[in-house]
């Protein structure tokens, strides 16, 4: 809005404004008014006389004034959504819906003209065109922390909203579908319902973030078919053996588990500030970038024999990774995403206290004693265990099968190359 040069009309604006603030709307009304009479085109003045007839539920002036607002002040998207209340109030649908255009044309992530539009629309019986508005919405606002306190109740409405139109587009394609599915008797369906799910809103399309390297036209699977692994069920046969060297580790050695989230309190630890450096998470290392721990695999022999047995990711200075995973009660693994899809990762449940429960995507387990699983950790998950006592698994990583025999090799030499890279080029 416009800068007013006499000074009479720059002091009654601020005073002005101090009123408001201090929440004397009536003498913040009184002296914009003298604005006003000074300055006839003060657009500033005009919107706030408008804003203060709307509080005073005199839509018509409220109208008047904000009109003449938008024309001086054609760049403000609050003068037109104020614009748009006003005419609201006067119950003219076709007004209030052509100022919320033009707060849109203005600046088209406005979202509370956004909210306003869907508002419109589902007043109107456009429940579902409001809902697709308010999705949109949903994707722009800032955190709960810092909106304003005036519009959480329409965020809230707007969230109810998404959710019901999710769950009836849900039941709508579940009966649009279910004549074809069918006509398909005993078939997996766990994809196309996922799908489904995905194109109602009901779920997420979770996607791969590695956050070292990604490497291209590798399938985003969630959890792996077994039947693509088939050392799966010789590992399985020695949960036994493998838990009772684990327990002896436990019992001898308890201090040689150790915090596995170590960072520098110098970089952002972003989802990761609770369990930084917290024994609640702790790890004792088989395996751990490439190294074998020999003093562990010594005392651990039959897991070692495991580990060795099967075909694990082969990569100099990055994997091998095996390592025993502990997750005390009533601890929670925060959603976060591996380095790399090059290789997947394996989970062997050994000591499950119940209630123990782990989601990759749109996809949650619960962990079972001795039943493995494969998984690409570059998509998004997270662990809790919600039981009375600790929860213990073994963490290996073997190879993506997507990968050709030259590809593997050639990822050594690229992950080994960019830290070579880097590391030639350091000073000093």
């Amino acid at each position: 809005m416009q800068q007013q040069t006499d000074p009479r009309v720059t002091a009654l604006a601020q005073s002005a404004r101090v009123a408001l603030e201090g929440g004397r709307a009536d003498e913040s009304a009184r002296l914009w008014g003298q604005v006003l009479s000074l300055a006839p085109d003060h657009s500033e003045a005009l919107f706030n006389l408008g804003q203060h007839a709307l509080y005073r539920k005199d839509a018509r002036a409220a109208v008047q004034m904000l009109e003449r607002a938008l024309a001086l002040a054609p760049r403000e998207p609050m003068v037109a959504l104020n614009l748009a209340f006003a005419h609201r109030a006067l119950g003219d649908a076709h007004g209030e819906s052509a100022a919320l255009e033009k707060a849109l044309a203005i600046d088209a992530y406005f979202y509370p003209a956004l909210l306003a539009k869907a508002a419109l629309l589902e007043r109107g019986g456009g429940k579902r065109q409001a809902a697709r508005i308010y999705k949109d919405v949903l994707k722009i606002v800032p955190p709960d922390g810092r909106l304003p306190r005036e519009l959480k109740p329409q965020i809230e409405h707007a969230r109810a909203r998404v959710r019901e139109d999710a769950q009836e587009m849900a039941a709508f394609l579940e009966a649009r579908m279910g004549a074809t599915r069918a006509r398909h008797a005993g078939a997996d369906f766990s994809r196309i319902d996922e799908c489904a799910e995905v194109a109602a809103g009901a779920k997420k399309a979770f996607v791969q973030a590695p956050t070292m390297l990604h490497f291209p036209r590798l399938p985003a699977i969630q959890y792996y078919d077994r039947a693509q692994f088939p050392w799966m069920a010789d590992i399985e046969a020695e949960t036994d053996a493998i838990r009772e060297e684990l327990i002896g580790l436990l019992r001898e050695d308890a201090e040689g588990f150790r915090p596995y989230i170590t960072h520098p309190a110098s970089v952002p630890l972003h989802q990761w500030a609770e369990l930084n450096w917290s024994p609640r998470w702790s790890a004792r290392y088989l395996w751990k970038d490439g190294a074998k721990q020999a003093d562990v695999c010594a005392r651990c022999p039959r897991a070692a024999a495991a580990l060795a047995a099967i075909p694990r990711a082969e990569i100099p200075n990055f994997a091998p990774t095996a390592f025993f995973s502990a997750l005390d009660p009533r601890t929670r693994i925060p959603p976060h995403s591996g380095d790399t899809n090059v290789r997947l990762i394996v989970h062997l449940p050994l000591i499950v206290p119940g209630d123990c429960h782990f989601r990759v995507g749109n996809d949650t387990r619960e962990f079972k004693e001795g039943q493995a699983w494969v998984f690409d950790d570059t998509i998004e998950h997270e662990a809790w265990n919600d039981g009375d006592k600790p929860r213990v698994i073994l963490i290996f990583d073997v190879w993506n099968p997507y990968l050709t025999a030259a590809e593997r090799d050639l990822v050594g030499e690229l992950l080994n190359g960019v830290n070579d890279f880097y590391r030639a080029g350091q000073a000093g």
